[in-house]
């Protein structure tokens, strides 16, 4: 379980959804249908059908399987440009000349090296060993990892930092690579309603699984054009010999959400995407329906149990 604490509280009464307004001309009470049949793509699609070939091309020379998985890297890697304090390489590296390196040591026997996961990984892409010098961590307690891992990240106001259980990561990455693609609920404090935020999952790397977070409602205008206001990173480099999962992500300011709602949705993620209780099986059902297009899912039966998670 995402060792995470949540200050949030999600109103019994959230059965009423809303999404951010959308004009004057929004109606209460409209019926709910499945958002992504509503979703026109026009100048997206155009775009992505004229440079399909070289798409797919790029995607295959980074080690990707879909167009989907090549939109969703370069669109961590925009976020990170546009993280205040960002450096830009191509403008430094005539300012400063390369530090001589020490040898390392040597790497114990089936443990991965540094560089052995930046080979693996797509050009920008920040694996693990972009945060930890993954030769010295190898040969460090669990519970000591841990300790570095959210040092790293306490400085940070807009970062999220969890360690998860290899167990529990396992069921999450299976049910991922099933179901890419959900919605869930965020309360609003003060309000009988509750926010919805899509999700969709991409594998970037072997080790590398991410998930990114935007507002339904701005991903409903703007499709593939839209912003994420949160990106999640799990790397799982330590998950055979260590037994964990070291999670990093980022929120992005000024898009309508703060980190304690961030740590919601991601609590509500692990919920859906990693439980293993009672209440396993309606969630997957939602899962399995929304990723179906199944005309029978509900948003009030997902927020009755995103209710469950508190």
């Amino acid at each position: 379980m995402f060792a995470i604490q949540l200050r949030t509280s999600f109103p019994h009464h959230a059965s009423k959804l809303r999404g951010p307004p959308t004009g004057p001309s929004q109606r209460r009470g409209a019926r709910v249908v499945d958002f992504r049949f509503l979703v026109t793509h026009q100048l997206a699609d155009r775009v992505t059908e004229k440079y399909r070939d070289k798409l797919q091309r790029k995607a295959r020379q980074e080690g990707l399987a879909s167009l989907d998985e090549l939109k969703a890297v370069y669109r961590a890697r925009i976020l990170e440009e546009q993280k205040p304090g960002a450096r830009n390489p191509s403008s430094e590296s005539h300012l400063t000349a390369p530090l001589p390196r020490q040898p390392a040591p040597p790497t114990p026997a089936g443990s991965p090296s540094s560089s052995e996961t930046a080979q693996s990984a797509p050009p920008g892409l920040k694996t693990l060993s972009s945060y930890l010098d993954l030769d010295k961590t190898a040969v460090l307690p669990p519970k000591e990892i841990e300790y570095i891992w959210r040092l790293r990240h306490a400085s940070s106001p807009t970062s999220l930092c969890a360690v998860l259980p290899s167990r529990t990561f396992a069921r999450i990455h299976r049910a991922a690579r099933k179901y890419p693609q959900f919605i869930l609920p965020l309360p609003r404090e003060g309000s009988a309603g509750a926010e919805i935020h899509f999700m969709q999952w991409s594998f970037p790397a072997p080790d590398t699984v991410t998930v990114v977070f935007t507002h339904l409602a701005e991903y409903k205008l703007r499709g593939e054009f839209s912003q994420p206001h949160t990106i999640v990173t799990m790397h799982s480099e330590l998950m055979q010999e260590k037994g964990l999962v070291l999670m990093q992500g980022q929120v992005v300011e000024g898009r309508g959400i703060n980190v304690e709602e961030a740590r919601w949705l991601v609590l509500c993620l692990q919920k859906f995407y990693g439980g293993d209780g009672k209440d396993d099986s309606r969630r997957r059902r939602l899962l399995e329906m929304f990723n179906q297009g199944d005309g029978t899912f509900k948003l009030e039966e997902l927020v009755e149990e995103a209710e469950k998670v508190v």
